[in-house]
């Protein structure tokens, strides 16, 4: 990314919730976000939708990514958007990573998620996905 692109940085939030324990995902889109220029903060493992949600404020992100492999995104990822509504942050974007059947696709969408990437999915297409999504909501600052 070239500095005069954008003086700010994107800032992501990459968070993990609820019991899912494994992060090895997460800390690879992670490393690609950096690798474009982007700031990303990551919440650690065992985080609630409310401590996510905090931290995104606190942080002021431009992103807030999920890296959920538990199988739980349909009990989880209403109660972060509920959080955000709460809190008077739901136009900042969301973006869905893991192991997510497709057929729960259209009711996390109609939850709220931007994006939803599952295993596979190439790393090029997620940093598009954060420039396009923080260009199009811009800064918040």
């Amino acid at each position: 990314m070239n500095a005069n692109e954008n003086k700010t940085p994107i800032r992501v939030l990459i968070g993990k919730v609820g019991l899912d324990g494994h992060d090895r995902g997460a800390k690879v889109v992670m490393s690609a976000l950096r690798d474009a220029g982007m700031e990303v903060i990551y919440s650690g493992l065992h985080q609630s939708p409310q401590s996510l949600v905090r931290a995104a404020i606190e942080e002021d992100v431009n992103l807030i990514g999920i890296s959920i492999l538990s199988g739980s995104h349909n009990v989880l990822i209403p109660k972060i958007f509920a959080e955000m509504k709460k809190q008077k942050v739901s136009q900042i974007p969301v973006f869905v990573g893991g192991i997510i059947p497709e057929a729960d696709f259209k009711t996390l969408k109609k939850a709220g998620v931007k994006h939803i990437f599952t295993p596979g999915t190439k790393l090029d297409e997620i940093v598009e996905m954060a420039q396009s999504a923080a260009k199009s909501k811009g800064k918040k600052k």
